[in-house]
């Protein structure tokens, strides 16, 4: 789907298969991926690609994605750099969410910042043994979510989990993730089940499935209808965040300051 196979989609039988790839770097995400699946289903939206279920997954064994890749961060300086972006990640987000056709996320290991933003915005997931989901942010970078984002994961875990996650900058393993319902299904092989599901998907009535979808896409979207601009450029413009980035590419421990 890009210059460099960061982002791959196969289609066979109706069944479309994104994979994100870049397995050395546990698939961490860059601006070029975000697109690149914002491209894939826009084309399912206008239906000049024709898929019935869509699975997104992680090339290799040890993330499904890790992350936006923190590189992408270094030359923000100003408050429009942090809510451009965060726009944009609501823009694709929002496209994912919006789909008329089922969506699977196959995950195995890590799934944290904007790869469990994105498993979050899909339909079912389906896991191994080793998913480790998240936003570690409070003790990594020290940015934030958008409010948009933060709706999906209260309507997705609840509030008190979501708070929770957050705060505790903790990982949700298999045994929490089957309990809460963050995945429908815990398996050794997560792309084949997820196979498996989509070929049962397909036979069931799609315009059902699609005002399913579109309703609960609708009252979600309605509970977040609130400008959180504000909490975004106070994170993204911190000295906090600066200091984030510098100790994450250098492997130490951040040392906060609160400014």
């Amino acid at each position: 789907m890009n210059d460099n196979d960061e982002l791959l989609l196969d289609v066979h039988d109706g069944i479309g298969t994104v994979t994100f790839n870049r397995p050395a770097a546990r698939n961490a995400l860059t601006f070029g991926m975000y697109e690149a699946l914002a491209s894939v289903c826009e084309r399912i939206l206008d239906k000049s690609l024709d898929i019935r279920v869509l699975i997104i997954t992680g090339a290799g064994d040890r993330a499904f994605a890790a992350g936006t890749d923190i590189t992408q961060f270094r030359d923000f300086e100003t408050p429009e750099d942090a809510l451009n972006y965060e726009r944009e990640m609501d823009r694709v987000l929002s496209k994912l969410e919006a789909l008329p056709v089922p969506s699977i996320a196959a995950i195995r290991g890590a799934c944290t910042g904007g790869g469990a933003a994105i498993a979050a915005c899909c339909d079912l997931r389906i896991a191994s043994e080793d998913i480790r989901f998240g936003f570690p942010i409070a003790r990594t970078l020290g940015n934030c979510l958008s409010l948009s984002s933060l709706s999906r994961l209260v309507a997705l875990l609840g509030a008190p989990r979501t708070r929770d996650i957050l705060l505790t900058a903790r990982l949700i393993g298999k045994e929490e993730a089957l309990a809460c319902l963050l995945i429908n299904e815990c398996v050794a092989d997560p792309m084949s089940r997820a196979r498996e599901l989509a070929t049962t998907l397909q036979q069931h009535a799609p315009l059902t499935m699609a005002a399913s979808k579109e309703g609960l896409r609708r009252l979600r979207e309605h509970t977040a209808d609130i400008n959180g601009d504000d909490l975004i450029v106070q994170c993204y413009t911190s000295d906090d965040f600066r200091e984030g980035m510098d100790a994450f590419l250098a492997k130490r421990q951040p040392r906060w300051r609160g400014r």
